[in-house]
């Protein structure tokens, strides 16, 4: 069984199927699925549930008919009753193995790969998981491209480092896109800037470093010039076919560098306007919350304050919808930079600066800050 939960939302998932729980019924079940197969009585759960609280033995009880009743759907989970001392969760393997007649079809790979481009291109990140999560029920083999890239999506940034399932050359722009966003911008240029002089990226990541990701990187790194400078090659190439996916993300990164500097209202204006046009044809998940995150940076900009926290708000909770763990940190980055450069009300800087942290807190960023910089410097210094 491949169980997945989601500590933010109180929420366990497995064979396509999801339960919502209430808080202390989650902790409960993760404190036994951790610890599976070991019994423990009441007072013991007690103790690791409801630390510095009083309840008593019959709330253990009452929480664990809940969690049977709940979790009742999911086949081969059980909390077990071990009479005289207490529960044990137990997960039956399967007896047989036998693999899907349809994993080893190559019109239904073809399919498969064609979904997920589709998901990838909507930035539809839980859509994308979801279906990788159901590899055996639906029988088909992940493409080895998404293998990787649901790690990224995830935020998973301890697999990307540390797995020995694929090599590091494989998973190197992840890594690098997870980099950009930890620390001062102006050094992460600078690496960038490395990277791309020693032409250490696969051709279609590199030509996306070079005329996507550089853009705020040159803003944030306090030389907008550079960045509008950069913006003429930018569309050139998304004047070319294949590159239509670029073009959202081109026209608010643009957007983006004109607020950095200081343009007019009306110009701004008429970007948005643009932008939105372009949004109606393309109305994908990742570019809604980051155009969402450059109008609310506007009315930051405007001073206006309210209007600023709302749609920056809507575009976080836009892009928690999207799954991409990546893009919503990435836009408190950019909140963060660009709070900064205008200076708002001391409440509005804290509560992004906040927020900020305990995203990188919760995924693990600050405790592998340093690895992360360590492999990607070593990588680089070796090539």
């Amino acid at each position: 069984m491949q169980l997945e939960l989601n500590e933010s939302e109180y929420k366990v998932t497995a064979d396509g199927i999801t339960i919502e729980l209430f808080p202390k019924e989650f902790t409960l079940f993760q404190f036994l699925y951790i610890n599976r197969g070991r019994t423990f009585s009441r007072e013991q759960l007690l103790d690791k549930v409801w630390p510095l609280e009083y309840p008593v033995e019959r709330t253990v009880d009452d929480h664990i008919y809940r969690l049977r009743k709940k979790l009742g759907k999911l086949q081969g989970l059980d909390i077990k009753t071990v009479r005289g001392f207490g529960y044990s969760l137990t997960m039956q393997e399967p007896s047989i193995t036998m693999t899907n007649p349809t994993t080893y079809d190559l019109e239904m790979q073809k399919t498969m790969r064609e979904v997920f481009v589709k998901y990838h291109q909507y930035g539809q990140g839980r859509s994308m998981l979801t279906l990788a999560r159901q590899q055996d029920v639906l029988g088909y083999a992940l493409d080895p491209f998404y293998s990787i890239y649901i790690h990224f999506v995830q935020g998973d940034l301890d697999w990307l480092l540390n797995t020995t399932e694929v090599g590091l050359e494989e998973r190197f722009y992840s890594l690098l896109i997870c980099y950009i966003f930890l620390g001062d911008p102006k050094k992460k240029l600078e690496f960038c800037e490395l990277v791309l002089e020693k032409k250490i990226l696969l051709p279609p990541q590199h030509r996306e470093m070079e005329v996507l990701n550089i853009l705020d990187l040159y803003t944030l790194a306090e030389q907008p010039e550079k960045a509008l400078e950069r913006l003429k090659l930018t569309h050139e190439v998304i004047k070319e076919p294949g590159y239509e996916n670029f073009i959202p993300v081109t026209a608010i990164s643009e957007m983006l560098v004109h607020l950095w500097i200081g343009t007019d209202d009306q110009e701004i204006e008429r970007m948005a306007k643009d932008i939105e046009a372009l949004l109606l044809e393309m109305p994908y998940l990742r570019e809604i919350g980051s155009y969402k995150v450059a109008r609310g940076l506007w009315f930051l900009r405007r001073k206006s304050w309210r209007e600023a926290e709302q749609l920056l708000d809507d575009a976080l909770q836009v892009l928690e919808m999207s799954g991409f763990v990546p893009m919503r940190i990435y836009a408190l980055y950019r909140i963060v930079h660009y709070c900064n450069k205008f200076p708002s009300k001391p409440a509005l800087q804290h509560k992004y600066a906040d927020l900020f942290e305990r995203e990188k807190e919760e995924r693990g960023f600050h405790r592998l800050e340093q690895s992360l910089e360590t492999v990607l410097m070593n990588h680089v210094t070796a090539l």
